[in-house]
């Protein structure tokens, strides 16, 4: 039996059009054959944690089982018209429990401590606190069982996302297109799985593997004759490089998964839109992974925000704004991993959203006295752009390397 990675080599992408032309036959007669779809799912998945990832394909149906029993039950004390706050903290605590452990256990000095964990298990984790949340809100009223093993196990999208909504998903996979929109989506599909394909198998191969090494065998740093540290310019280099390559890579891994989704009928949001044209920082997680960035600001932002004003914890807006987006993008850091450059990268872009508030709000009192024009423009986005390549120079922990180096 082979090992299928999602969207890891041309093979992977002929034998997912051959399993799903039945699928697209149907959904262009106007029918989803939900049985066929859910078999084919199962099939991917299980292709995916064959072989020496057998344990993550264990781990990933023992955490089904308790998000289910986790989240059915919450629903069910809802609906019982109960809704205590202690009741709905608890069951989110519990619901992260098992993202936690993965994110701590590379930490344990344990040999067997980097077999826990599974791909996808953050992604899946938005899905099911995103759950929770509307499920207290009233904002989801029932959770159909079929449908929301579908939205867990959406195999395109499982290992890295696009972080899809249960409304949203429902809303497509309880109906089947009409041919002329179907139509349409399969054009969508193809168009994006080739962009992924330039993106990812080209340009993020010439930037991720072809010039990045190089760039940082020559990245050293080293002493100068006074005893200082001196940095090489080919650092520089490797920060634009590395820059590109994460987009290129990233976007490219998005693209297929939003093409893949439209050809089973399903619009899994887009992950991105020309980032790297942002104005300012703000316009940048606004453009930038927008699944993460628009969870995290209506699940953690725009939350602590109310909770924060209900129970008067700070009165001045502009400070509790700022104080929203450090915890918001501090919680972002620790959520990558557990090591000082992932959480740097989080306060980074607290401190850099809380400078462009500040920024934004003398702007807009001093309008008259400061110029707006297409080279404050260019320069905006100039800015922008270092500033968020300098934040993706931290995420590489490639400092770590240099500096360890050294010493």
């Amino acid at each position: 039996m082979i090992n299928l990675q999602p969207y890891s080599n041309p093979r992977y992408f002929i034998i997912l059009f051959i399993a799903l032309l039945p699928l697209i036959i149907g959904l262009y007669f106007g029918r989803r054959f939900k049985i066929y779809e859910a078999i084919i799912s199962l099939l991917f998945l299980f292709l995916m944690f064959d072989g020496k990832d057998a344990i993550q394909g264990y781990q990933l149906i023992g955490y089904i089982v308790f998000q289910f029993i986790l989240t059915f039950a919450y629903e069910r004390y809802i609906r019982s018209g109960k809704n205590k706050t202690w009741v709905f903290y608890l069951v989110v605590i519990l619901s992260i429990i098992p993202v936690t452990i993965v994110k701590i256990a590379p930490h344990i000095p344990d040999p067997t401590a980097d077999l826990i964990g599974f791909f996808g298990v953050s992604y899946l984790t938005f899905k099911n606190v995103q759950v929770l949340m509307e499920l207290r809100d009233h904002t989801i009223k029932k959770v159909d069982p079929i449908t929301y093993a579908r939205f867990l196990l959406f195999f395109p999208t499982i290992s890295s996302g696009p972080i899809d909504r249960y409304r949203r998903f429902a809303q497509d996979y309880n109906k089947a297109p009409e041919r002329d929109k179907y139509i349409e989506d399969m054009r969508l599909g193809t168009r994006y799985i080739f962009q992924g394909f330039l993106y990812k198998f080209i340009i993020g191969y010439v930037f991720g593997t072809l010039w990045l090494p190089q760039l940082a065998k020559y990245s050293i740093i080293y002493g100068n004759i006074n005893g200082g540290l001196r940095l090489s310019w080919a650092l520089l280099g490797y920060m634009y490089c590395y820059s590109m390559y994460l987009f290129f890579d990233f976007a490219g891994y998005s693209l297929f998964a939003v093409g893949t989704s439209y050809f089973m009928g399903i619009h899994t949001p887009m992950n991105f839109n020309k980032p790297f044209i942002s104005k300012n920082i703000k316009d940048f997680w606004n453009r930038w992974h927008m699944t993460l960035s628009f969870w995290f600001r209506d699940f953690i932002f725009m939350r602590f925000t109310f909770f924060a004003m209900k129970k008067k914890l700070i009165k001045d807006r502009n400070r509790l704004s700022q104080a929203s987006y450090f915890i918001d993008f501090l919680i972002m850091g620790f959520w990558h991993g557990l090591t000082w450059y992932y959480i740097v990268y989080g306060i980074y872009h607290a401190l850099a959203i809380i400078i462009n508030d500040i920024w934004l709000r003398f702007k807009r009192k001093n309008r008259k006295k400061i110029p707006h024009n297409k080279f404050t423009e260019a320069f905006a986005i100039f800015l922008t752009f270092n500033v968020v390549c300098f934040s993706f120079l931290i995420f590489s922990g490639f400092l770590s390397t240099l500096w360890f180096g050294w010493k």
